[in-house]
């Protein structure tokens, strides 16, 4: 999707509306500092210190859906307590939300209480009744669900397991959803796809497909297998699988597989992706995109909103942004001190992303460094290359080394596609930075034996692997300063 085509989903997205029906949730977390572990239990004590709450379940997908600038007409179930009450005055302060609420009595309303500390969730404590709706309350929402989408152009049918998504609502809710011409996106729970009958489009994620066909979803392969036995298990005419860093999957019946890369440039909580990327789903399609261009808008969404802390939502401002940089992309991010690089590492592997690792001088490149370097990033997710310092250089190569400046090969070095990060290193060995990445894949040339590669038995140690890459023969820095110096003739 180009920015000026970002641009214009957007300016239809302010006149559509889409139907959120399904679980609501109300998420609530308590902040507060641990200090100690209490005498009475080895459990820490948390020292409370604020509170927040949000719309969570469909009631988050709303949000998602308002922030995007469209219209959001939400119909889903609490309970008469006090938690409703809150629900309640949550809405009440989104502008672009409309509500159809039904009050199940004798049902307290869903909630999730989160306590963090330090950024770290300590426990979870719910408090539900996830029993079917009884008689009254399920026709209500019924009721409730045929008014949400009577204007919509997408109907989005939230499926937490919660009770609300029973056979009776997933038939009225496709009923409806024909009759008003707008397609219904399935965000599914349990073992199985079929009872969402006819749904346009069903989105899991990557261990939820795994759940409903028993298969590996780990690589693109595995990925197509699983998605061609999900679509011949039900009805649904397509099914899109969220796969973390790597990306979203698209499986369209009679066509081949779609594959579309993950765009998130950091990750710190994934907490409310799923309902980021099917709100932005529904808000395309009922825009009128092409379900292409409705999906690589989700991932664009999806990887704005795992930058964020907590349960969060995305402006169109902050899409335009964040396509803006991406479109445009500079080597200079891509060059860091050794702590940014752990960090970024450690973010990567949060990711289920594999790091190989290797380094050298790189003095003056030529196509021997270039395939070395396309073999290294073919094992693994993310590649890191470590780069001596000019005085490293100096120290291993001797006077009149190196050619190039630190910063100029870095340079270079951070244009290759098949580079991830360039970390420069001071030492005459990359062991302290191998150590402090501790990276999955350690790649040195084949020239070397592997008994004899720095920082071998370190990685091997921690589970890692070494691979050692083929050498092009004819090709060395040495070899090229020599015939510009002309040391080569005779």
């Amino acid at each position: 999707m180009t920015l000026a085509r970002l641009q214009h989903l957007l300016g239809r997205a302010a006149a559509v509306q889409v139907a959120c029906v399904g679980d609501l949730m109300l998420d609530r977390y308590i902040y507060g500092d641990v200090a100690r572990v209490s005498p009475e239990a080895p459990i820490p004590v948390l020292i409370h210190r604020s509170e927040a709450a949000m719309l969570g379940a469909v009631g988050n997908v709303a949000r998602n859906v308002a922030s995007l600038g469209a219209m959001a007409s939400m119909a889903g179930v609490v309970g008469a307590d006090a938690a409703a009450e809150e629900v309640a005055r949550l809405i009440d302060g989104e502008a672009r939300i409309r509500s159809h609420l039904v009050v199940a009595k004798g049902r307290p309303t869903t909630v999730k209480s989160r306590f963090v500390a330090s950024g770290q969730q300590l426990l979870r404590l719910d408090h539900e009744e996830d029993g079917d709706l009884d008689a009254a309350a399920q026709a209500e929402l019924i009721r409730s669900a045929r008014s949400a989408i009577s204007s919509a152009g997408a109907v989005i049918l939230s499926d937490y397991a919660k009770g609300a998504v029973g056979k009776p609502l997933i038939g009225a809710v496709l009923a409806a959803a024909k009759a008003a011409g707008a397609p219904v996106i399935v965000d599914p729970k349990g073992r199985s796809f079929a009872k969402y009958g006819e749904a346009d489009l069903i989105k899991p994620n990557a261990k939820e497909l795994a759940l409903v066909t028993d298969l590996p979803v780990g690589y693109d392969r595995e990925v197509e297998i699983a998605l061609a036995a999900a679509l011949a298990s039900c009805s649904a005419r397509a099914i899109l699988v969220t796969r973390a860093g790597a990306g979203m999957s698209l499986a369209v019946r009679d066509r081949p597989v779609a594959h579309f890369p993950g765009r998130a440039q950091a990750v710190f909580d994934v907490s409310g992706a799923g309902d980021t990327s099917i709100a932005a789903l529904s808000v395309a399609l009922a825009a009128g995109a092409t379900i292409e261009d409705a999906v690589s808008f989700a991932v664009l969404a999806s990887g704005v909103v795992v930058g964020k802390v907590g349960t969060a939502t995305v402006s169109p401002a902050e899409l335009i942004e964040a396509e803006a940089r991406l479109s445009k992309p500079t080597a200079a991010p891509k060059i860091v001190d050794r702590i940014a690089a752990a960090e970024q590492v450690a973010v990567w592997k949060q990711a289920g992303h594999s790091v190989g690792f290797t380094n050298g001088c790189f003095d003056i490149l030529h196509v021997g460094h270039v395939t070395y370097l396309e073999q290294a990033s073919a094992w693994c997710d993310r590649l890191v290359l470590g780069v001596n310092s000019d005085a490293s250089v100096r120290r291993l190569k001797g006077e009149g080394r190196p050619v190039n400046d630190c910063e100029s090969r870095a340079r270079v070095l951070a244009g290759l596609a098949c580079i991830d990060l360039v970390v420069e290193f001071e030492e005459d060995t990359p062991l302290e930075l191998i150590t402090a990445l501790r990276p999955d894949v350690l790649v040195k040339g084949a020239d070397y034996a592997k008994a004899d590669v720095v920082g071998a038995k370190e990685v091997e140690g921690w589970g890692g692997v070494v691979r050692l890459a083929e050498i092009v023969d004819g090709y060395s820095t040495t070899f090229t300063i020599g015939r510009m110096s002309g040391a080569d003739r005779k």
